[in-house]
């Protein structure tokens, strides 16, 4: 997955020649980080210059999940806790 200044994060499909497999939109402003949850990947986090970050259904065809607010400013990073 990618984030990029065009407000779109690409999901890339690494079986198949790295492919762009889908593009996912819901931030306002630039998408700088990017994180696939531990373990089963189920989850992607997007972290944006919008101050949100959006987290991705990767079992439902990536559906917004939940956006989370409370930054005053862009998120530089997301991760997630290993356990």
């Amino acid at each position: 997955a990618s984030g990029s200044g065009d407000n779109k994060i690409i999901l890339w499909n690494a079986k198949n020649h790295f492919q762009q497999m889908q593009t996912l939109q819901g931030h306002s402003n630039w998408v700088g980080s990017v994180a696939f949850s531990p373990g089963d990947g189920a989850v992607l986090a997007s972290g944006s210059t919008d101050h949100t970050i959006i987290l991705w259904d990767a079992k439902n065809h990536f559906q917004q999940m939940q956006t989370l607010q409370g930054h005053s400013n862009w998120v530089g990073s997301v991760a997630f806790s290993p356990g």
